[in-house]
């Protein structure tokens, strides 16, 4: 299996690229300006045995998307996870003050950019009769946050894309879902208080928010053969039960 995961070098995106070689897979990430955390990604598959490679692909830049696909070579499971965060912050400015141009950019690249990836591994998945696509989503989309819409908007739109896409490709063994992230705890520095993620945690069964690699390990099992005829779900992450918090 040769998997495609955006947004590979940090994060999500780079626990599932792990997840996947070490299933066996080959591993294709791309980056967009994270050049060397893609090149680290990559050289820890390679030391525990695996095949993977990095290319650059960037959302808001359509024109990349066609040689990213064209470079990684045949797909058969895309992992759409890279996204553009924005650039006006959840709680900075009212709803009514959000410039015209961030809706733009926030479906330019996360809606309409990820649908031109879907349609360039398309094609091939359709000429071989599998293929897995898993759209990464938020807890944000389904919940809201204060302020600014354009990220939870655009993240809303994978749900609508998944549910068509599961029909119009499923008789072409093509299954497709959503994978929805809750508050994750992916081992980085993060803007969020400590006091939120306790308070997030303490609203889950678990008592405990998802790593990165609980992430992967849904995301790899929706992009795989394993996967045997789930198609246009949202599957949500534990971490997503304590949502709601808006704690800032």
């Amino acid at each position: 299996m040769h998997a495609l995961v955006t947004g590979g070098s940090s994060g999500i995106g780079a626990a599932t690229a792990l997840a996947y070689a070490r299933a066996g897979a080959r591993v294709t990430i791309t980056y967009n300006t994270g050049t060397d955390r893609a090149a680290e990604v990559v050289a820890r598959i390679e030391e525990e045995g695996g095949e993977a490679a990095a290319v650059h692909l960037d959302l808001e830049d359509h024109a990349t998307v066609a040689p990213a696909v064209a470079a990684a070579g045949p797909v058969d499971a895309l992992v759409a996870n890279a996204v553009r965060w924005g650039t006006v912050m959840p709680g900075s400015v009212a709803f009514e003050d959000v410039p015209a141009a961030e809706w733009s950019a926030a479906l330019h690249a996360n809606v309409v950019g990820n649908a031109l990836l879907i349609q360039a591994v398309l094609p091939e998945m359709r000429r071989r009769r599998f293929g897995r696509i898993v759209l990464v989503s938020s807890g944000a989309a389904e919940e809201g946050q204060p302020g600014p819409g354009p990220y939870g908007t655009a993240k809303m739109a994978l749900h609508g894309l998944a549910r068509a896409l599961a029909w119009e490709a499923g008789g072409d063994g093509i299954l497709v879902n959503v994978a929805v992230a809750g508050l994750t705890v992916t081992g980085g520095r993060h803007p969020i208080p400590q006091h939120v993620f306790d308070e997030v945690a303490s609203r889950t069964p678990t008592r405990r928010l998802s790593t990165a690699d609980d992430l992967a390990a849904l995301i790899v099992f929706l992009g795989s053969a394993d996967n045997r005829n789930l198609t246009g779900e949202i599957i949500r992450d534990g971490s997503n039960a304590g949502r709601s918090v808006h704690i800032g």
